[in-house]
């Protein structure tokens, strides 16, 4: 069994369609890449997404107590 290319040199350019194949394995490589590591960053975005929303209802709960509050307050100070 005989290798194709004589040198290292060669095998890069392989007589001039080296440029179209090493580009074409670049980029399989770099979508392997991303398909790897979304879901990764979409987890990511997700809970950050969660941790945001749930400050929201946090807030939204602390308002409405508190307005409770005023109200029994202002309840209790009228006159009967």
């Amino acid at each position: 069994m005989e290798f194709q290319f004589a040198n290292l040199a060669e095998f890069l350019v392989m007589d001039g369609h080296g440029v179209y194949v090493w580009v074409s394995f670049a980029v399989t490589f770099l979508c392997l890449a991303g398909m790897a590591l979304y879901p990764y960053i979409a987890r990511r975005g997700l809970q950050a997404e969660l941790v945001r929303q749930q400050k929201i209802a946090q807030r939204r709960r602390q308002a409405v107590s508190e307005r409770t509050v005023t109200k029994e307050k202002e309840i209790a100070e009228e006159p009967a």
